[in-house]
């Protein structure tokens, strides 16, 4: 069997539906992680439970937001990321 499916799941030795965390890092201000749950949020399934723990740095500057859900995809995974990644809020998306 040959297809675009099939080349996709070779990419990726992950099997789905899966466990997964997110993490982003930035500035230690009060909505930025509801702002990371947002955008973690546009790719998941609304009705999906996504759990969400906070910690900030040693001095309180910055916040680490990881976010815990079920990944449906690889494709899923990089629309996560690259949105993280283009957020101006988010300095590291893990």
């Amino acid at each position: 069997m040959t297809g675009k499916g099939v080349d996709a799941q070779k990419e990726t030795i992950m099997e789905f539906p899966c466990d997964f965390e997110v993490k982003a890092m930035g500035k230690n201000q009060a909505d930025f992680a509801d702002h990371v749950l947002a955008l973690v949020s546009l790719h998941v399934n609304p009705t999906a439970n996504i759990q969400v723990t906070t910690k900030p740095s040693r001095n309180g500057v910055y916040l680490s937001v990881r976010c815990d859900f079920s990944a449906t995809s690889k494709t899923q995974l990089d629309a996560i990321y690259q949105g993280l990644s283009d957020d101006s809020k988010v300095l590291v998306a893990l």
